[in-house]
């Protein structure tokens, strides 16, 4: 729900097992639809890596109903625009339009529930950009050390993979494979339909009831099981590849959004590296630079780097607290690392003060409400949380943090912070010469 002010909010499950949220909000005469489904890349299984994002790319192919290609076209009609995304926890899909398109928003995400057509060229010609995007991912420095970074902390739990994939499976997956796991998990009770905007409740239900009722149940997906083992050491890997620039990331396995240090945790970011929020699609998430926090002050002022940020995701299952930084030119990442080590290390052994916890609760409590500033923002939380843990989570967010004490955060940073939980991954650039070879 928007944290700017309490809406009316009704929350029902068809009988068929499909959840649904609507929200009304009668600011302007939007609607935003969003339909989620508890699956990610934390459910595919060896040989699947990637999958999910996959199988997302076909659900925009047509459907029985609705010709490739046309969905665009449906909801620009109305002046929207639609979208969706694959993470490790969840899929989801959305259009945001004028409230007289509710009805063919709905459609939309009914057809695409029930009947994708997966035709074999369009797989094909899918694998082709995927790669493509794997290995223009791979060319990142940035996102290629984020992705090592997670293979090499995680040993057991499948957060280990890439949402992309590995490319081994991409170039083996069949049309079969895709279609099974579309079949196995686009089913109405393992779905959140969300509908926030210029709405009636009522008479919203009975269009989702019209849209989707029809659709049957399915078998409850498999559901993953594997609980990472405590990591008992240190652990380090070095990327050198060409390149201009040096890049360090330090990740520490982290608590679940569910657990009680979830939130302590993320006020220690706050104070380390900036305020964020909880919002993965809001262009609020990522803020300016804060330079009050404590590794800006440390590596940035100090000329050792050209960025740093913290990254704190919300997700079902533990997963990682992050801290990159941007070494400047001629800087060397040991310097980087050593300083950035000893301002984590200085907050383990003494802790915040008053004022930064005031302070950082206060950015905080302004995060959550930017993220709230729009009809798709508010849809996406919705869901997002209901798929991830509960909308409860999200809503009692700013009673938590608001209720974090300098304790809570001391025992977040020498729990999670602590040496033997570290992963620590470098990029070192080569040289480039004039013929372009290094």
């Amino acid at each position: 729900m928007s944290h700017a002010r309490q809406t009316p909010q009704k929350k029902a499950t068809l009988d068929n097992g499909l959840t649904v949220f609507i929200q009304e909000e009668h600011t302007a005469p939007l609607a935003s639809v969003w339909c989620w489904y508890k699956v990610g890349s934390k459910d595919e299984g060896p040989g699947l890596t990637g999958v999910s994002h996959w199988v997302e790319h076909m659900n925009f192919k047509g459907t029985t109903n609705i010709p490739r290609d046309q969905v665009k076209g449906i909801i620009e009609q109305f002046g929207g625009s639609w979208n969706g995304y694959t993470w490790i926890d969840q899929t989801t899909y959305l259009e945001t339009a004028t409230r007289d398109a509710l009805d063919r928003m709905l459609f939309i995400e009914s057809e695409r529930m029930a009947h994708c057509l997966y035709h074999p060229d369009d797989c094909e010609s899918e694998r082709t950009v995927i790669i493509s995007e794997l290995q223009g991912g791979e060319n990142d420095p940035d996102q290629l050390l984020d992705q090592e970074l997670t293979a090499t902390a995680f040993k057991a739990h499948p957060y280990q993979h890439p949402t992309i994939g590995w490319i081994s499976d991409l170039q083996a997956m069949t049309r079969d494979d895709l279609y099974g796991y579309y079949r196995r998990y686009y089913i109405p009770n393992n779905a959140t339909l969300v509908i926030v905007g210029d709405v009636d409740t009522d008479e919203a239900l009975r269009r989702v009831e019209h849209y989707f009722g029809g659709i049957p149940s399915g078998q409850a997906p498999p559901r993953v099981r594997t609980v990472e083992p405590e990591q008992t050491g240190e652990r380090r890997l070095t990327i050198r590849k060409q390149g201009t620039t040096a890049y360090l990331k330090v990740g520490y396995h982290a608590p679940s959004v569910v657990d009680r240090r979830f939130f302590p945790l993320l006020v220690l970011d706050a104070v380390l590296s900036g305020a964020k929020g909880l919002n993965l699609w809001s262009s609020f998430r990522v803020p300016p630079p804060q330079r009050s926090a404590r590794l800006y002050r440390a590596l940035v002022e100090r000329g050792l780097a050209s960025t740093v940020s913290g990254s704190l995701m919300p997700t079902q299952d533990p997963f990682l607290y992050v801290v990159s930084a941007t070494a400047t030119e001629g800087t060397g990442l040991a310097a980087v690392e050593a300083t950035l080590l000893e301002e984590i290390e200085r907050v383990r052994r003494d802790g915040i003060t008053e004022a930064e916890l005031t302070k950082v609760k206060a950015q905080l409590k302004a995060r959550l409400v930017f993220e709230s500033d729009s009809v798709s923002n508010i849809a996406h939380q919705i869901g997002f949380f209901e798929t991830v843990a509960s909308l409860d989570v999200f809503s009692g967010a700013p009673a938590r943090i608001a209720s974090v004490t300098i304790d809570e955060v001391a025992e977040a940073a020498r729990s999670v912070c602590g040496d033997s939980n570290r992963t620590v991954g470098c990029f070192e650039p080569l040289p480039v010469d004039a013929r372009g070879e290094t």
